[in-house]
């Protein structure tokens, strides 16, 4: 089996931390999630989700600190259905999604950004906060970062000069090396 979600959305609020009886930090935030479509008439029309998040421990901490309402984030979870008892004695059940990782997308505005902190708090394109990262999330959060060719940055080569092994012999007729 395999529960996994991914969201991409906007703090609809700032963050909750609260304590358990172990000293173990939650914080809780609320995200909205907008995915725009078309409807029959081909009119532009826009859908919005709100997903309640809660991290924990030293993720809980960095989330705390860092993110305000407003704010657009990558989360990456698990979905975990609540069920409680209210007081009128009604069950009642919600979707949270516990959070595995969070990553902030973008950069703080210069005026949020203490000139103290280190650089590896406030990073240039996004601070990732984690508890076990996937390389799927990698990938979409590079998706959702690229503004850049994704040829910057990369050294260019000379195909045409010869390669460090110049010793080995290279079939004419197959420019295959092995």
């Amino acid at each position: 089996m395999f529960n996994r979600i991914f969201l991409v959305g906007n703090l609809t609020r700032d963050p909750e931390v609260r304590y358990l009886p172990s000293g173990t930090a939650v914080t809780s935030f609320d995200i909205a999630v907008t995915e725009k479509f078309r409807d029959r008439n081909q009119e532009l029309r826009d859908e919005t989700q709100f997903f309640r998040v809660d991290t924990f421990q030293r993720l809980a901490e960095t989330c705390a600190q860092f993110l305000k309402k407003g704010r657009r984030v990558l989360v990456e979870g698990r979905l975990r259905l609540d069920t409680w008892e209210g007081r009128d004695g009604v069950k009642r059940s919600k979707l949270v999604v516990r959070a595995l990782e969070v990553r902030f997308i973008e950069p703080r505005p210069a005026a949020e950004a203490a000139p103290a902190e280190p650089a590896e708090a406030a990073g240039a394109g996004g601070r990732v906060a984690e508890t076990g990262r996937s390389a799927a999330t990698a990938r979409a959060v590079e998706y959702a970062e690229a503004d850049v060719p994704l040829d910057e940055g990369v050294p260019e080569q000379d195909v045409s000069a010869p390669s460090d092994n110049s010793e080995e012999k290279q079939s004419t007729d197959d420019d295959l090396p092995f």
